[in-house]
């Protein structure tokens, strides 16, 4: 054979012993593996089978319990379930005796109802009898009296119905009489007490205006600036502002005259802006005193506004609004006019409450009860009826309207609030200081209480001096004496004392002097 093909025959031979060995090596690997892997597998298997036993053995225990557990519950459910049924039987036993027992007592109470209704029957049956006995001896006594009488039993009748109708008629008129003096006192009680308890619930200040401004200067070389060349300047603010200005000796200040606060406002404002300006001329001043007039209005709208809001009153007219603010500007007697219908709003809403009124409608009207004072044209109409046409025209509640017409009699009240308003508005004007007495009355009362001095015998003049707290009268020396005088000053004071109305004191002065007379010619 070639040496080369023995060489591969042995390497084949080799090779194939080498894959057999390493075979066998590979299978008693794995049998030991196989071996090694079912004592693991069965050791795991006996493992589980002991954990399973203890849990099955755990769960038998819990599921013992937990059905004692729950057989003892049951059983004390069935306990108290069979209690419940035993009472209930108990109850409806105890029931059924009281029933029995309830009809056996009706049974009874019936047997002795029909022996008592055969009673009865048998006295209506003997009181039937002796009535018609009794009838009959009534009207054999009535014929006898009707004999004796001379009258029938319808006409004795008809006099004694007469007789106890006066009588009864009599004592009706004098108990509605004590009942109508009782409900007077009462009425005059109770309203004196509501009234007092409004006005010291209500204490408004007050503060008497005059018709007069001063308006302060730094220096009097600024008079000459607003007199103006030829007095120009003041009498074009005179012109613009419907103000009369008046300059005077008194230093550092001029006097601002108008019966109308809100022109003197105006004009008060107008020169304070021409003084701070320094330029002041017609034009300058025409010009200031408009933007100042624009601004009172605005300043109007804003205190009506304000006005309305702290008093708590709702949907009032705009124009109504602005007729409130102005009443900032205007008095009534020297009274300020929005000040006294504040005042009157807040008496007004007090005593509706003391009465059980409506509160808001009350204080409405008594904040407007006096907007008639405050046209904004010139017209004939009484300020009442101006402000109900005003109310009316701004659509007020009738009530209101109402109120404030008639807040001085000038119609008929026809509301409740109406004669509310109408006390409201004399407690505000009647308060000690509210008001300065009108010039007609000052007048009046000087006048008097010079005619009072002249109706004596002998006096020649009469004065009535510093505001009338002083009467100095002067008589004639040939009819009084001395004696006389002082007699007399004794009895003009008396007299005033005892017939005159004035504030504080008066003292009563009389002269008498002789005088002789002689001209040297």
């Amino acid at each position: 054979m070639d040496a080369t093909l023995i060489y591969v025959i042995i390497g084949v031979v080799a090779l194939g012993a080498g894959i057999l060995t390493g075979k066998l090596i590979f299978t008693k690997n794995t049998e030991k593996k196989l071996e090694e892997a079912e004592q693991h597998a069965s050791k795991i298997i006996s493992e589980a089978q002991s954990t399973a036993e203890n849990l099955k053995k755990e769960k038998l225990l819990e599921a013992k319990e937990k059905f004692v557990q729950l057989k003892a519950e049951h059983d004390k459910e069935i306990l108290e379930r069979n209690r419940r049924l035993s009472d209930t039987e108990t109850r409806a036993k105890q029931k059924e005796q009281s029933i029995n027992q309830k009809v056996e007592n009706l049974d009874r109470q019936a047997k002795e109802n029909d022996a008592i209704k055969e009673n009865l029957n048998r006295q209506i049956e003997v009181v039937n009898h002796k009535r018609t006995e009794l009838e009959k001896h009534q009207e054999e006594h009535i014929r006898r009296l009707e004999k004796i009488a001379a009258l029938t039993a319808e006409e004795a009748k008809a006099q004694l119905i007469e007789s106890l109708k006066h009588e009864a008629q009599t004592q009706a008129l004098a108990i509605q009489q004590e009942i109508i003096d009782e409900a007077k006192l009462k009425a005059n009680k109770e309203a004196r007490k509501i009234i007092i308890q409004s006005i010291q619930r209500t204490a408004a200040e007050q503060a008497i205006e005059n018709s007069i401004t001063v308006f302060n200067l730094e220096s009097d070389e600024i008079k000459g600036q607003i007199i103006g060349r030829e007095g120009r300047n003041i009498r074009a603010i005179e012109a613009a502002t419907g103000v009369d200005l008046i300059v005077d000796d008194t230093p550092e200040a001029i006097v601002l005259s108008s019966f109308d606060p809100l022109r003197r406002e105006i004009a008060r404002l107008s020169l304070q802006r021409l003084v701070a300006d320094g330029r002041i001329h017609p034009a300058r001043i025409e010009e200031i005193v408009e933007k100042t007039r624009r601004q009172i209005e605005e300043q109007v709208m804003e205190i009506g506004e304000r006005t309305v809001i702290e008093l708590g009153i709702h949907g009032l007219h705009k124009e109504l609004v602005r007729i409130v603010g102005k009443m900032r500007f205007r008095s009534s007697y020297g009274q300020n006019l929005l000040m006294h219908s504040r005042e009157v709003a807040n008496l007004c809403a007090i005593m509706a409450a003391e009465l059980g009124m409506n509160v808001k409608l009350a204080k409405r009207a008594g904040l407007l009860h006096d907007i008639g004072k405050v046209p904004d044209e010139e017209t004939e109409l009484s300020h009442a009826l101006l402000g109900m046409k005003l109310a009316e025209k701004y659509g007020e509640n009738p009530a209101v309207v109402n109120a404030i017409g008639a807040h001085h009699d000038e119609v008929e009240m026809q509301y409740v609030i109406s004669p509310v308003v109408q006390a409201c508005d004399a407690i505000s004007g009647a308060r000690p200081g509210a008001r300065r007495e009108i010039m007609q009355q000052y007048l009046q009362r000087i006048k008097d209480l010079e005619s009072l001095a002249m109706g004596y015998n002998g006096v020649e003049k009469a004065y009535a001096i510093q505001a009338g707290r002083e009467l100095r009268v002067i008589v004639e020396a040939d009819k009084v004496t001395d004696n006389d005088s002082a007699k007399l000053s004794f009895e003009i004071a008396q007299k005033i004392q005892t017939e005159m109305t004035y504030p504080g004191q008066i003292k009563v002065t009389v002269i008498r002097e002789k005088r002789a007379v002689n001209v040297a010619r």
